[in-house]
C-alpha cells in the first residue's frame, strides 16, 4: 500500500512538473530548462525503479516525451548523454520486467525514443533554416525599401530639375535675349523696345505661375484648363509676341481627342515648348509651324522651322553647359508615355521634330506629370 502512494506521488509530481515547464516556456530561460529537463529524467526514472515488474510498461513510453523535453531544453552533448541514459533505463527496467533480455520487448521503445529524437531533430534543423530564410527575407526587404527611397528621391530630384528648366529657366534665358535686344533698341526705336519690354513682362508673370504650379506639384494649369491644342495656341502665341522677328503659326488637324491622358498632353507641350526655346535660341529660324494632329490611336505633335538646322550625329543627346538635357531625355520622357520622338535635319536645312503619344482607351484618368527636359 505505501508503495503505491509513493507511485501516485511521483507520478504527480512528474506530471506536475511536465505541465509547469511547458506552461512557463521561455520565463524559465536555459538554466531553468535545464534543471526541468533534469528534474523530469529523475523523476521518471525513479518513478520506473519504483513500479512493480508488472506495471513497468505503463510507464516506460514516459521516455519518448521526455526525449523530446531533453532534446528542447539541453544543446549538443548534454541532450546525447540524456537520451542515452534514458534508453539504458528503459531497456533494463524492461528487461527487468521481462525476466530477461528480449529483444521484440526493448526494441520497440527504444526505436520509438530514438525515432522521435530524429524527427525533432529534423523539425528543429527545419525551424532554424526557415528562421534563418526569414531573417535573410527581412534584410532584403528593409534593403529594398531603402533603395526604393533612394530611387524615388533621386527621380523626383530629376523631375524637378527637368521641371525648372522646362519653365522658369526657359522663360529666363528668353526674358534675357529680349531685354538685350530692347536695349539696343532704345534709342533708335523705342516702340520695338517697349514691345519687348512687355512681352518680357508677361514671360515673367507666366513663369511665376508657373513656378507657383510647380511648387504645389501641378500639372500645368494652361493645358488642363484649355486643353492641348488651346495650351500650344498660347504658346506660339507669345512665341510671335516675344518681337524675335520670328512667324510662329500654330495649326490643329482634328478633334481634341478626350482620350488623351494629361500626362500624354503635358508631356507633348513640354516638346513643342523645348523646341521653340531652342529654334528661338539656336536655329536662327524666320518661320516657325506648329501642328497637332488628332485622330486615331494616337495625338502627333510637329515643330518645323526654317532655320539653320544641326548635325543630328553631333547634337543627338548632348547637354551643352548644364542647359539642357539632350534629345535622349526628350525620347526618355515620351516614353514614359508610351510614345516616341523622331528629329529629322542638317545643317543649313531646318529640323523637323515629330513627337506622339498614344490615346488611352476609356475615360483619361488625372495622372502625374512625367518629368521633362528640354531638346537640346
Amino acid at each position: 500500500m505505501t508503495r503505491c502512494w509513493d507511485i501516485v506521488t511521483v507520478s504527480a509530481l512528474l506530471a506536475v512538473t511536465y505541465a509547469g515547464g511547458l506552461m512557463l516556456g521561455k520565463r524559465l530561460g536555459p538554466l531553468g530548462h535545464r534543471a526541468w529537463a533534469v528534474s523530469l529524467f529523475l523523476l521518471w526514472a525513479y518513478l520506473v525503479v519504483l513500479t512493480p515488474p508488472p506495471l513497468t510498461g505503463a510507464y516506460v513510453w514516459c521516455a519518448v516525451p521526455l526525449a523530446c523535453a531533453a532534446l528542447g531544453a539541453l544543446e549538443g552533448r548534454a541532450t546525447a548523454v540524456v537520451v542515452g541514459v534514458v534508453t539504458l533505463v528503459l531497456v533494463s527496467q524492461l528487461s527487468r520486467s521481462a525476466g530477461g533480455f528480449d529483444t521484440e520487448t526493448v526494441l520497440i521503445p527504444a526505436a520509438a525514443v530514438w525515432g522521435t529524437v530524429a524527427l525533432y531533430r529534423t523539425q528543429q534543423r527545419d525551424s532554424t533554416e526557415r528562421q534563418r530564410l526569414l531573417d535573410e527575407l527581412h534584410s532584403t526587404r528593409d534593403v529594398l525599401g531603402r533603395e526604393q527611397r533612394l530611387a524615388g528621391v533621386l527621380a523626383e530630384r530629376e523631375r524637378i530639375a527637368r521641371d525648372l528648366h522646362d519653365t522658369l529657366a526657359q522663360d529666363l534665358s528668353g526674358s534675357l535675349m529680349l531685354l538685350q535686344a530692347a536695349e539696343r533698341d532704345w534709342e533708335e526705336r523705342p516702340d520695338v523696345a517697349r514691345t519687348r519690354l512687355r512681352a518680357v513682362t508677361d514671360g515673367l508673370d507666366a513663369g511665376l505661375a508657373d513656378t507657383r504650379r510647380m511648387i504645389r506639384d501641378l500639372t500645368p494649369s494652361v493645358v488642363a484648363e484649355d486643353g492641348l491644342a488651346g495650351a500650344l495656341k498660347l504658346l506660339c502665341l507669345r512665341a510671335q509676341a516675344e518681337g524675335t522677328g520670328m512667324e510662329v503659326r500654330f495649326r490643329s488637324v482634328g478633334a481634341d481627342s478626350p482620350d488623351l491622358s494629361e500626362q500624354g498632353a503635358v508631356a507633348l507641350f513640354r516638346v513643342a515648348r523645348g523646341a521653340l526655346a531652342n529654334v528661338r535660341e539656336h536655329a536662327r529660324a524666320t518661320s516657325v509651324v506648329v501642328t497637332l494632329r488628332q485622330g486615331g490611336d494616337r495625338a502627333e505633335l510637329e515643330v518645323c522651322d526654317d532655320g539653320v538646322g544641326f548635325d543630328l550625329a553631333r547634337v543627338a543627346g548632348r547637354s551643352p553647359s548644364g542647359r539642357g538635357f539632350g534629345l535622349s531625355a526628350a525620347r526618355a520622357r515620351l516614353r514614359e508615355s508610351g510614345g516616341e520622338l523622331a528629329v529629322d535635319s542638317a545643317p543649313q536645312c531646318g529640323t523637323r521634330i515629330q513627337a506622339s503619344v498614344p490615346v488611352r482607351s476609356g475615360p483619361s484618368a488625372l495622372l502625374p506629370e512625367s518629368p521633362t527636359a528640354a531638346l537640346r
